[in-house]
């Protein structure tokens, strides 16, 4: 967010604060004070007080030279995770498929321009992706990405890309935002997403969308595999079904579950999905 769109309210040093915590990642879990500063953009001594700060709550450990995150920073996802049911409703069935198709699966929520895993049952194989609940991705290079994008507004989806920066992964990566259009509309008719080795060499994913009671998507589910075991087409027809499959039990749970929407003012009774537009992304 720019400065001239910030609104009167913003408090910018609580920004940063945050922006000290996401510094720290799977491939950078220690700094020292200069990196955090350099990668925040904040002088040493302001990059000091914040890590300090986090210290003195227990959400940093330091040795005296390097800064690592403690196990305490989970409580700031856990009340999101907690509140949120789709995840503690989704798992069951991710247990369901693993077992029928042994590979791994996941559900993600959209988070700006990322997806987030919200959920996720590993295979047992030796060799798996190195990835949990809390990891991120560009929404435009996965299956589950390209999948909520693709159900956005058209006019959602044109801002995005207006200002996407498409960087090329692997050689098959889709790098322009023509390219991309097509392949969301693809997406959208044919109500799934296949991605070959764009994230990651050797790696074949396939998603379809999760919709609440309104038909509204709320998030996607993957199934992920080697591309040596698995080729496109037997990704479709071995596995496809059976994600199909869980997709459809996990909304059948969320009619259940999830509360009855509102009455449009003075109808009684509900408004149609046209007329609304998709929820802001939350995740």
């Amino acid at each position: 967010m720019s400065a001239q769109a910030r609104a009167p309210h913003f408090v910018r040093s609580f920004e940063r604060g945050l922006a000290v915590i996401r510094a720290f990642d799977a491939e950078h879990p220690a700094l020292t004070l200069s990196e955090v500063a350099r990668a925040c953009e904040l002088t040493r001594a302001a990059a000091r007080r914040f890590l300090l700060t986090l210290a003195d709550l227990g959400y940093v450990y330091t040795d005296g030279r390097r800064f690592r995150l403690t196990p305490r920073v989970l409580e700031l996802g856990y009340s999101y995770l907690s509140s949120y049911t789709l995840p503690q409703l989704a798992e069951p069935h991710l247990d369901q498929l693993v077992a029928r198709i042994r590979e791994s699966s996941s559900l993600c929520v959209l988070d700006g321009d990322d997806i987030v895993y919200v959920a996720r049952v590993p295979t047992r194989r030796i060799m798996t992706a190195s990835i949990t609940v809390g990891t991120r991705f560009p929404a435009y290079v996965t299956s589950v990405g390209r999948v909520i994008l693709a159900h956005l507004p058209e006019e959602d989806v044109e801002a995005r890309l207006a200002g996407a920066e498409l960087k090329p992964l692997t050689t098959r990566t889709i790098t322009t935002p023509g390219a991309l259009r097509t392949e969301l509309r693809r997406v959208r008719r044919q109500g799934y997403a296949v991605v070959d080795q764009e994230l990651e060499e050797g790696l074949r994913s396939v998603a379809a969308p999760v919709r609440d009671r309104d038909g509204e998507v709320v998030a996607a589910v993957n199934i992920a595999v080697h591309a040596g075991r698995n080729s496109v087409d037997s990704v479709r027809r071995d596995l496809l079904p059976h994600l199909l499959a869980t997709v459809a039990g996990i909304e059948a749970d969320l009619r259940i579950t999830s509360p009855a929407p509102a009455a449009a003012p003075g109808t009684g009774t509900r408004r149609s999905s046209s007329s609304r537009r998709s929820p802001a992304p939350e995740g």
